[in-house]
């Protein structure tokens, strides 16, 4: 599970062990993932917990192998790890935002999954969960560089289905829409994006362990049937 220092990503964590999952928690802020693990500790779960960089391949390899040297295998990789743009105009996109967001909500998918395949191909099974965002569909959840890097982990999603679902290994990905964490707090005190919210069916933000119970279900033998699949959790927000 990367990302899980908070938000979605802790959320995650902490249902998969309460459901009975060993989880290595991987966060680049090691005080937060830290913490995760601490909260999985304390309540009975078994856990191990990792500080790194998602776009960096050596952090990647470190992240996958310390997993399997801990748990003796992995069956399941959650791409949570993400940034937001802050809805920045694509004018206003600098080489170093663009970089940035591509780096971790792209890139970084790809490095995860092209490592923890092989793992999952030695046992024949094993599933994959993306976290998008309803940015992956439409062009109003995010500035140029966000909606670029969510459309791209759709492709990914897809992509790696069709290829690897043959194998065993199914990969599906969950799209978000205003959820309330860290890293959306502030926004969420903007008049537009206030407005945006109040203009859903469902009128309210959604919290991160909506989401979870999301990913929990495209992780398990729930969603056997699911594959290149994309489970949009946003109350109603692309409805409308």
């Amino acid at each position: 599970m990367t990302g899980a220092g908070s938000g979605i990503g802790r959320a995650i964590a902490l249902l998969f062990s309460e459901e009975g999952a060993k989880v290595a928690v991987a966060d680049y802020n090691g005080e937060s993932v830290q913490e995760t693990a601490k909260m999985i500790m304390d309540a009975g779960g078994e856990q191990l917990a990792i500080t790194g960089d998602v776009s960096n391949p050596d952090d990647v390899d470190r992240v996958v192998s310390s997993t399997v040297d801990k748990f003796g295998k992995l069956d399941i990789l959650c791409n949570n790890a993400g940034v937001f743009d802050g809805f920045t105009p694509a004018l206003d996109t600098d080489d170093e935002l663009w970089d940035r967001i591509i780096s971790i909500n792209l890139k970084g998918v790809f490095l995860r999954s092209r490592r923890a395949i092989p793992e999952m191909l030695k046992q024949g099974k094993g599933a994959i969960v993306n976290t998008a965002s309803i940015a992956g569909l439409v062009a109003n959840g995010g500035g140029v560089a966000y909606t670029a890097s969510k459309h791209g982990v759709v492709g990914i999603t897809r992509a790696l289905a069709a290829e690897f679902t043959p194998q065993g290994i199914r990969v599906n990905a969950f799209c978000p829409g205003g959820i309330l964490t860290n890293m959306t707090k502030d926004l969420f005190q903007d008049p537009g994006v206030k407005a945006m919210i109040e203009n859903t069916p469902i009128h309210r933000i959604g919290e991160p362990e909506e989401m979870a119970r999301a990913a929990l279900f495209l992780a398990s033998d729930d969603s056997s049937f699911s594959t290149g699949s994309l489970l949009v959790v946003d109350g109603g927000m692309t409805a409308v």
